[in-house]
């Protein structure tokens, strides 16, 4: 169903291929990118222009300065160092007031900020007050919210498109939604069986289960933290 796992991009920090640095550098800001900036916005209350700058330019000074390539595996899971990473970042208040207006040698393109900052406007309010158990929800919901994108695609693409649509009805439900519809709604609604929305959902299902695996495979830097991080957010040990 899907091609052959990648190395992770987790290694490929240290290459020797500056091409294959910047790659690595580049897949791990997407990944990144709406946890580091929501981070910045909500838990350290920056302006939305201050935020987006913010993000844009730790990215650049991570990959100017090839912090990431640091990471020990053996001290804490990745995105715990990237968070880490980022806190050392905005204490220094210094370099954040003199930093350059998106001006390093790595920007990521095509960032929807105002679509991000409309998703965020419903849990803007959180108070959770450790930065480490915060930054790894906001990192949980970019996952899951790529990883239902790439769903809906992969659907269309290969005729499932009613699956990724009962799947969007019943499994991914919005905070303060109306009360999730029973098999029988959904039948009634699509004009299927009871079973075949059954059948349906369970491939999308596997679907789903199948990307979240392939992006952790990607983005973790070790059969042990993607393990890990499979049975913490999937109940799943894959084989």
């Amino acid at each position: 169903m899907f091609p052959p796992t990648r190395t992770s991009v987790v290694d490929d920090l240290s290459s020797v291929d500056p091409q294959a640095r910047a790659a690595a550098y580049e897949a791990l800001a997407r990944s990144y990118w709406q946890p580091v900036y929501a981070y910045i916005r909500l838990r350290r209350r920056r302006s939305r222009e201050d935020a987006q700058d913010l993000t844009q330019e730790f990215f650049a000074r991570v990959f100017e300065r090839e912090y990431l390539a640091r990471y020990d595996v053996t001290k804490a899971r990745f995105r715990t160092f990237v968070r880490t990473c980022l806190d050392g970042f905005l204490s220094n208040e210094a370099q954040a007031a003199a930093r350059l207006k998106r001006g390093g040698a790595f920007v990521i393109d095509s960032v929807d900020f105002a679509r991000f900052d409309a998703d965020l406007a419903g849990h803007a309010r959180s108070e959770e007050p450790d930065p480490e158990r915060w930054f790894h929800r906001e990192w949980v919901r970019a996952l899951f919210a790529e990883s239902v994108e790439r769903l809906r695609v992969h659907a269309d693409e290969r005729g499932h498109a009613i699956a990724f649509t009962l799947f969007a009805r019943y499994d991914v439900e919005p905070e303060g939604a109306s009360p999730r519809p029973t098999y029988a709604q959904l039948a009634r609604e699509t004009g299927l069986a009871v079973t075949d929305v059954t059948n349906e959902l369970a491939w999308a299902r596997r679907a789903f289960r199948e990307i979240v695996l392939e992006r952790l495979r990607t983005i973790c830097a070790s059969d042990a933290e993607f393990r890990a991080e499979a049975r913490d957010l999937l109940g799943v040990d894959p084989p």
